[in-house]
């Protein structure tokens, strides 16, 4: 089967799995070993129940949130630095579309989630840009 085309190219398409879903409650130096352990760019903070929505903790969260203000990582807990609720794509979404959501709200990755609320993947500036020029 042929790839689509550079204007037909999707967030599915482009998307990696370097990410890792826990729960919130889980430490930063715990959320550390989690990204090292498994090479990834992105914690997925679960929901707690159907009416909950995902949270999402960067490296930048963690070196704004607790390192910038020397707050120890063994103290603080992944809810208390993640972003929530979080800006998610869908895995049809053209990546033209991507990239401009990415610059209208200063994203620099997002999960794509698909209608079950499931993450299936992350997407971020270099898959979108390393995609686009693919052929």
């Amino acid at each position: 089967m042929a790839s689509p085309s550079l204007t037909e190219r999707t967030a599915q398409d482009v998307m990696h799995s370097r990410y890792v879903t826990t729960d919130g409650f889980m430490t930063v130096t715990d959320g550390i070993e989690l990204m090292r352990q498994y090479d990834a760019t992105a914690i997925i903070v679960d929901r707690r129940d159907e009416k909950d929505e995902l949270g999402l903790v960067l490296a930048s969260d963690i070196a704004k949130k607790v390192l910038a203000v020397n707050r120890s990582a063994d103290r603080v807990s992944l809810y208390e630095i993640m972003s929530k609720p979080i800006i998610s794509v869908r895995p049809e979404m053209n990546i033209r579309y991507c990239a401009r959501l990415f610059a209208q709200f200063g994203l620099s990755q997002a999960p794509v989630v698909d209608a079950k609320h499931s993450v299936i993947g992350i997407i971020d500036y270099p898959r979108l840009v390393i995609g686009w020029e693919t052929n």
